[in-house]
């Protein structure tokens, strides 16, 4: 018998009694204390799903749209420890067409879509959540699942399931970036990945920068001082080409309010890294990491164009390598997009991001889709290749 859950939060038990899953209308229901045990453990880290980004990014970027929080729980014992959450929602518009489908809850500062799951527990996850939308399809055609890590222990137990379940599915979009994951020192991969021309260029641009001024990294990861920061960040970025783009996040309060409200939380929950290279007090360049062991995302930078000559951006950059003296990082995501000019120039790894659909509901349903999908992507898969 299939695990079972309702749109009201009300998981009915299946066979395995041990699980429970459920599909929960908001945020609010779940206890900070188990999210946040279930972000520290689970198999594949993911900052903008942990409760200190998701909540804010609900409550400023959803707009009235429904975002349900799929979840499973160990129903075993009392404690029912949360195993496993994806925020969800319906969509009526594909790409620009009207098709509705199920998907992955996601806004444009959300730059990774892998399900928190704790080691163990990710195929049960995947089953119990395709199973509820099989029963719970209504008019959408297929379930969305975009932006996960193909390397990833996430994507990896979705094929499993796939194949096991005989289900049509296909990756419909691949994006590379900028992925930085070595075991060599700073220097060593600096040298490796820029010509010594370029490394004397940097070296050049920053002493001719220091001339002007006393020139002063810092990198800090408390909260001392935050609200600043965080502002000069957002009037850094609004004052550059996104300002004038109208892509800054001082361009909408909402994306404004999510900054502040994320760095905030990831600060209190010691998972903020925040960067500044500063001339005469004055920030030229600023970075903020989100540390996510063993991996870390590098969230959001800005620089001040008036001194885009000495490449503050890049100067920053090469204080970020620092990144791969620490103990407890494997990898950093850049969350840039494809063939970023800036930092595609120092970090030369790539991590290969994908975007699924699988085919949910009754035969004809899955048969409608097939179609679609052929037209899509050229094929249709059962199972996804690797």
């Amino acid at each position: 018998m299939p695990l079972q859950a309702t749109e009201t939060g009300e998981a009915d038990r299946g066979a395995q009694a041990d699980h429970a899953f459920a599909m929960l209308r908001g945020s609010d229901r779940i206890d900070v204390r188990d999210w946040h045990r279930l972000a520290e453990a689970s198999c594949e880290p993911n900052s903008f799903f942990e409760h200190w980004y998701l909540r804010p990014s609900i409550g400023q970027c959803a707009h009235g749209s429904a975002v349900h929080l799929a979840i499973g729980r160990e129903a075993r014992n009392d404690a029912r420890r949360l195993n496993g959450l994806l925020p969800i929602c319906r969509r009526s518009i594909y790409y620009g067409y009207p098709v509705p489908h199920l998907a992955t809850w996601m806004h444009p500062n959300i730059f990774c879509g892998s399900p928190l799951t704790l080691a163990g527990q990710t195929q049960r996850f995947w089953r119990a959540l395709l199973d509820w939308a099989d029963r719970n399809a209504q008019a959408a055609l297929f379930l969305h699942l975009p932006q996960l890590p193909s390397d990833g222990p996430s994507y990896a137990a979705l094929q499993r399931v796939l194949r096991e379940e005989g289900r049509v599915a296909g990756i419909v979009r691949v994006e590379e970036r900028a992925m930085l994951r070595s075991g060599h020192s700073p220097g060593d991969y600096v040298a490796a990945a820029m010509s010594g021309k370029k490394r004397k260029e940097l070296r050049r641009q920053r002493k001719r920068l220091s001339e002007l001024g006393n020139l002063r990294f810092i990198r800090q990861s408390d909260s001392g001082a935050l609200g600043g920061w965080i502002t000069q960040f957002l009037q850094l970025e609004q004052a550059g080409w996104k300002g004038a783009a109208g892509s800054a996040l001082m361009s909408s309060s909402d994306t404004a309010d999510l900054f502040r409200h994320a760095l905030s939380g990831a600060a209190e929950y010691g998972r903020l890294e925040r960067l500044s290279l500063e001339l005469d007090g004055r920030p030229v360049a600023m970075l903020a990491n989100f540390i996510a062991a063993p991996g870390v995302f590098s969230y959001k930078t800005a620089f001040d164009e008036e001194f885009a000559r000495f490449s503050p951006g890049m100067l920053l950059q090469m204080e970020n390598m620092d990144l791969l003296k620490r103990q407890d990082m494997q990898w950093a995501d850049s969350c840039a997009a494809a063939n970023h000019p800036m930092i595609e120039r120092i970090w030369r790894e790539k991590r290969r991001m994908v975007d699924v659909n699988v085919g949910i509901g009754g035969k004809l349903r899955r048969s409608l889709f097939r179609g679609m999908l052929r037209m899509e992507s050229g094929c249709a898969i059962t199972g996804l290749e690797p």
